[in-house]
């Protein structure tokens, strides 16, 4: 650990967050490294920052304080240093384990990493994690946004964003397209040999870590379900195996407190019907099992009597309605459930793409990315973000909404384990949305609502959170 960054001397008055067995050792006065942002992100900032140590004063009084630490990335970086991200800023955000920020630039033409990116492979931030939730009184373009209470848990580090990919026509591309036409598939398929190749790996290791992550957090938030969201009815090899590997990891390290779908089916089956065979119990959960070949029956009447050998003590008797739902669907099934039946759902495990696109489509329907939290989680690390773009026509006007900064900070202080201030500022926009008092984006779509700018949402937000302080 350096004694400065980019310049900067950390605050003195700070200790770092450590990682022992696992767990973060948090002090009560941690130093949290901020990137303020571009464009709005300045006004975004401020606004959250006052609501961020106002909820910590408010919960633990001088108890705890966080000392913030500025580093820097995007135009701010770029003024002050002549590069885009600076190493000292992902340094500094790697030695003090934690750190939020607010919107980036992404110049024209390139040059410069995604922020993202770097963390992501620097820390190895796995776990893309985003709530979606609804606060009552924002406009919807659903009838009942208030059934959207779900969190995803996206992979962060496989699949098509790996970025290994080669453009249409060029030697590389041609090169591969040769194995792949000559060596691999020998006749069977044909690639097109004008086509851009990219390369889609999921592995066990990726899918496990992120799956463990979900189960965990659904069993320590009482949540009912995790949902493996796939397309492994076309992609067997990847996505397919991403289901798999993610029911094997609830067995081998679950096992005690879940129950599969599949698993549920056959013990209220037999629960309903003491007296029925396993081949009788084998064609209720696999329809059409009776034209099936013998091969694939056998494996069917395998499952059923080995469920019903190793989990009827333990889950049997009614008892698998008490343990947490594993159960999978193919992901272009889930967007058309988010949207007719989403309170069906708690906890999501996706693979990349799948989850980038999906709670981009939850967020719409509870009110948009300007209150859509987010953040990357490692074994030992977090970084947390605006969800939302740096809106550059509308910085420094003081109008924009802050809600995706503030609720990632709650997101932050709960990873932290200062629950009591992420429920406060969680609390306190719920109640300010439902006073009507709003930023321009919400207060156009809200009938009777009063128009507010960014530090006027932050002020009456504090105020809320410390009128539930004095109820309390």
């Amino acid at each position: 650990m350096k004694s400065l960054y980019n310049g900067k001397a950390i605050p003195p008055e700070g200790k770092a967050i450590g990682y022992i067995g696992g767990e973060l050792q948090v002090p009560d006065t941690p130093i949290i490294p901020f990137i303020e942002g571009d464009g709005t992100g300045r006004d975004i900032w401020k606004a959250s920052r006052r609501v961020f140590d106002a909820a910590v004063e408010q919960a633990y009084g001088a108890k705890r304080r966080v000392a913030w630490f500025e580093v820097f990335a995007g135009e701010k970086a770029f003024h002050l240093f002549k590069e885009w991200l600076p190493d000292e800023t992902v340094d500094a955000i790697r030695d003090f384990r934690v750190a939020i920020k607010g919107p980036l630039t992404t110049p024209v033409g390139g040059g410069i990493r995604s922020l993202n990116v770097a963390l992501r492979q620097t820390l190895d931030l796995y776990s893309c994690e985003r709530p979606v939730r609804y606060f009552r009184g924002v406009p919807s373009p659903v009838r009942e946004p208030e059934k959207m209470d779900v969190i995803i848990f996206r992979e962060n580090t496989e699949d098509v964003y790996i970025g290994i990919e080669w453009k249409s026509g060029t030697p590389e591309a041609k090169k591969l397209l040769e194995f792949l036409n000559h060596e691999m598939l020998r006749g069977k398929k044909q690639i097109r040999w004008d086509s851009g190749v990219g390369i889609k790996p999921i592995s066990p290791t990726g899918t496990k870590r992120l799956v463990r992550r979900a189960i965990k957090y659904a069993l320590a938030n009482q949540r009912k379900s995790v949902t493996l969201v796939h397309k492994g009815n076309i992609q067997k090899f990847t996505e397919g195996a991403f289901r798999d590997w993610g029911y094997e990891l609830a067995r081998e390290e679950f096992r005690a407190q879940t129950v599969t779908e599949r698993e549920s089916w056959i013990l209220d089956n037999l629960e309903k019907n003491p007296a029925l065979t396993v081949e009788q119990n084998a064609a209720m959960i696999e329809p059409g099992l009776e034209r099936a070949t013998d091969t694939f029956k056998k494996t069917i009447y395998e499952e059923v009597k080995r469920t019903l050998d190793t989990i009827s003590a333990t889950h049997g008797k009614g008892q698998w309605k008490q343990k947490l739902l594993i159960n999978d669907r193919i992901a272009d099934s889930v967007f058309q459930q988010m949207l007719l039946r989403p309170d069906e759902y708690s906890v999501l495990a996706t693979p990349n793409l799948n989850g980038d696109y999906l709670s981009d489509a939850c967020a719409a329907q509870v009110g948009g990315l300007g209150i859509a939290p987010g953040s990357n989680i490692g074994d030992g690390f977090g970084v947390f973000e605006a969800t939302h773009g740096t809106a550059p026509k509308y910085a420094d006007k003081d109008v924009i909404n802050p809600s995706s900064v503030m609720l990632s900070g709650a997101m932050m202080f709960d990873f932290l384990g200062w629950k009591e201030a992420a429920k406060l500022i969680e609390d306190g926009i719920a109640r300010t949305i439902q006073q009507k008092r709003v930023t321009y984006d919400l207060e156009r779509l809200m009938q009777g609502s009063t128009k507010v700018g960014t530090s006027a949402f932050a002020n009456a937000i504090i105020e809320n959170m410390k009128g539930a302080a004095v109820a309390r």
